[in-house]
């Protein structure tokens, strides 16, 4: 099996960590925008090859990985809205850092404008979550709409995107995580 990604994408960090609780062999093969290009249609990273088989989004990547160690992939309808909403915030905040490197902020753009007000609203309304759970996630209980959770929050800090100091219960859920031994040995770095 071999996962080709970056070392910073929080997508390619959630699809690491799968692997490593899963306790899976595969090989990491480090890929910039030229390669993935050339690899793989939907031109991003992550992407997996695990014999013939090939899938391009980490959603199925993360799927593939959970049925082959017999581990549960999003069990609940609550659990699978929570992992789409915080994908739409990370995309969000993905495409304005990568635009913002371009010289395209949303002072220019009533689009990008939304698109970091969304983000703004999504972070405050999965703050509130967190914080009117009686039983407050830890490394336990651990769910992939949690992790990805914890992948886009520690990547937004680490870019600069967002400080979840900002949000009591994020920063919670971030501190609770980061000693969490997958968690450290997959964190961003340049």
């Amino acid at each position: 099996m071999q996962l080709y990604g970056s070392f910073t994408s929080p997508y390619v960090r959630h699809c690491r960590i799968a692997l490593i609780e899963g306790g899976i062999e595969f090989e990491f093969v480090e890929t910039d925008y030229a390669a993935s290009a050339r690899l793989t249609p939907t031109r991003r990273v992550p992407f997996l090859k695990d014999g013939n088989l090939l899938l391009t989004d980490s959603a199925s990547i993360l799927r593939h990985i959970r049925e082959t160690s017999r581990r549960p992939f999003l069990q609940t309808v609550e659990q699978a809205d929570l992992f789409a909403m915080v994908n739409t915030a990370m995309d969000s905040t993905v495409n304005l850092f990568l635009l913002e490197r371009d010289g395209i902020t949303p002072a220019q753009s009533p689009y990008l404008q939304r698109q970091a007000d969304r983000v703004q609203d999504i972070l405050n309304d999965l703050n509130e979550r967190l914080l009117a759970m009686n039983d407050q996630p830890s490394q336990n209980r651990l769910n992939d709409a949690l992790l990805r959770l914890g992948c886009f929050l520690d990547w937004a800090r680490f870019r600069q995107r967002i400080d979840p100091a900002r949000y009591s219960a994020l920063q919670r859920f971030l501190d609770q995580l980061a000693p969490w031994p997958p968690f450290v040995a997959t964190r961003p770095r340049l």
